[in-house]
């Protein structure tokens, strides 16, 4: 072999070694290169999470987005957020938010949806109190009351409760529906005080609930009783002027009659 051949092996291996330790080095910069500090790991939703439903593993998964694109509340973590149940129905791709989550500490997923100053009280309907079927779980209403009363209409209706949130129709809390449902009973989202004058009101007559426009956040100021009349008192009856009478020793007197006795008084001038 040639000292020419021998020479050109030998810059062929040494340039090949370098090539190689080039790309060696390249591709360890770029394993071991460190996150890019402008992205933020953030947990979405991979398929619809329907309103009231426990959120699983599989769906949600995390992608990197810009630190400016990200809400404060976001979850970074699948682990942070699988488990909890959903208070608000999410689409694919929404980003999962502490507010629009809730622990679920045990017993039924709708106890995990009433806020912590509230409860949640159901109330037989019918086609009619129903609002013919066309209430359905996130929608608000109002609560009228009808009592008989003794005055010439026979009844009194009046509004005792205003814009609750209907939690769940029977044994339904999805919020995916559109049709009208006929159920038997509808639950209502309200506070300690609210429920004890929903419960009175319930026992003393009939109930109406009246389905209120989801833009409608307007409460009217209660009725206020008016108190009774105090009672004027009675005019005195009109005194009759009393006939003034001359005796004969020249004094005047006043004929005063009670009942049957009749007398005269005397009367000065």
């Amino acid at each position: 072999m040639s000292a020419r051949t021998l020479t050109l092996v030998a810059l062929s291996l040494f340039l090949g070694l370098g090539a190689a330790w080039m790309a060696n080095n390249w591709l360890s910069a770029k394993l071991n290169a460190s996150p890019d500090d402008n992205l933020q790991a953030v947990v979405v939703a991979t398929v619809e999470i329907p309103f009231g439903q426990m959120i699983e593993p599989q769906q949600v998964t995390v992608v990197r987005m810009p630190k400016g694109t990200v809400p404060d509340d976001a979850f970074a973590a699948p682990d942070q957020v699988v488990g909890k149940i959903a208070t608000f129905s999410m689409l694919r791709g929404d980003i999962l938010r502490s507010a629009r989550v809730a622990e679920h500490l045990g017993g039924s997923t709708l106890a995990s949806l009433i806020a912590a100053d509230k409860r949640a009280v159901s109330v037989r309907v019918d086609d009619v109190v129903g609002v013919a079927g066309f209430l359905l779980p996130g929608n608000r209403v109002d609560v009228l009351a009808t009592r008989k009363s003794g005055g010439a209409d026979g009844a009194e209706s009046r509004t005792i409760l205003q814009d609750l949130r209907v939690l769940a129709v029977d044994q339904t809390a999805s919020t995916d529906k559109t049709q009208p449902v006929v159920v038997r009973a509808v639950t209502l989202e309200m506070t300690p005080k609210e429920a004890e004058v929903l419960v009175k009101a319930m026992s003393e007559g009939r109930l109406q609930l009246a389905l209120r426009n989801p833009l409608d956040d307007q409460k009217k100021p209660e009725a206020k009783v008016a108190a009774a009349a105090t009672p004027t008192p009675a005019a005195p009856a009109p005194v009759a002027p009393r006939p003034i009478v001359r005796r004969g020793n020249g004094e005047y007197g006043v004929i005063i009659i009670r009942g049957t006795d009749v007398k005269v008084a005397k009367a000065q001038l």
